[in-house]
């Protein structure tokens, strides 16, 4: 295997990051590092073509909306009925006893609870998460396609999403909401409907629900102020980024794919595979 060589050129949006999460809450935007490859990293193994294209419809970056319906492999493996998880129920109350969600995004959101709580914001509900298609469909023809999607075409259905509220008041205007619009990024989380993308999502601002798509992915779109559509169009044309957060270095390489499409996993590193519901693949590398 060739060993990549490569210029590294860096947008000019911000200083590079050497600080710990809890000092990303300014106004400065997170930088970008932009890998200007003509060959691939040595150390990296390639993944057979042939077996790329079942990759496209699943993992945490997977978009989901009107033009883009969820196919039943990007559905999540790892779905619970929280209630019966004994140690996924601290920090928050459950609205409905029968709520299902991804176990690793319910661990997830508990970790965020429980910080919230040393800031002295602790009255966080969790009143829905993962519906199946027939659940969605049912909820589709009962309300009306002003207040439900299709199934296949709601978030829900994928077992990433959950809507978050509080005791004392709407989320916006309760302090769990305006807690999480400030620090949920740092556990992974996205508000995915923000008041200001509602052209971009086509959904309406909904400050409850939450998208869980993980680390840095979350750090960056936070930052830049964009949501999925915007975060995925820019790795479709960026190709290979790199990003620095709280000592960590990411390298996220973009892969569009083809029957001729070969996909390179690391060999030591740590990565994840997730595809973009679309024509693409996105490894993410940890580098150790």
């Amino acid at each position: 295997m060739k060993k990549w060589g490569f210029l590294i050129c860096i947008i000019l949006i911000g200083d590079i990051l050497t600080q710990s999460p809890a000092a990303l809450s300014g106004d400065k935007e997170m930088p970008i590092v932009i890998l200007d490859t003509d060959e691939k990293y040595a150390g990296y193994r390639e993944v057979a073509s042939q077996d790329t294209k079942q990759l496209i419809h699943k993992g945490n970056l997977v978009l989901v909306n009107s033009e883009h319906p969820i196919h039943r492999e990007g559905v999540r493996s790892d779905i619970v009925h929280v209630a019966d998880e004994e140690d996924l129920l601290r920090g928050y109350g459950l609205l409905d006893h029968k709520l299902m969600l991804s176990r690793e995004v319910a661990e997830r959101f508990q970790e965020m609870v429980e910080a919230a709580a040393e800031d002295d914001v602790r009255y966080f509900l969790m009143s829905s998460g993962y519906r199946d298609f027939e659940k969605q469909d049912e909820l589709y023809r009962q309300k009306g396609s002003d207040y439900a999607l299709p199934a296949g075409y709601s978030e829900h259905n994928l077992g990433l999403s959950l809507d978050v509220g509080s005791s004392l008041a709407s989320m916006s205007e309760a302090p769990e909401g305006a807690w999480l619009e400030k620090n949920a990024w740092r556990y992974g989380f996205i508000m995915r409907y923000p008041k200001d993308k509602v052209k971009v999502t086509g959904i309406q601002y909904e400050p409850w629900h939450f998208r869980y798509v993980g680390m840095p992915h979350s750090a960056v779109m936070a930052k830049n102020h964009m949501v999925l559509e915007e975060y995925l169009e820019m790795l479709k044309e960026k190709k290979d980024v790199t990003v620095d957060l709280d000592g960590e270095t990411y390298h996220i390489h973009y892969y569009h794919v083809s029957k001729d499409t070969k996909i390179y996993l690391p060999e030591e590193d740590d990565y994840e595979l997730s595809g973009d519901n679309m024509e693409g693949v996105i490894v993410t590398v940890k580098k150790r």
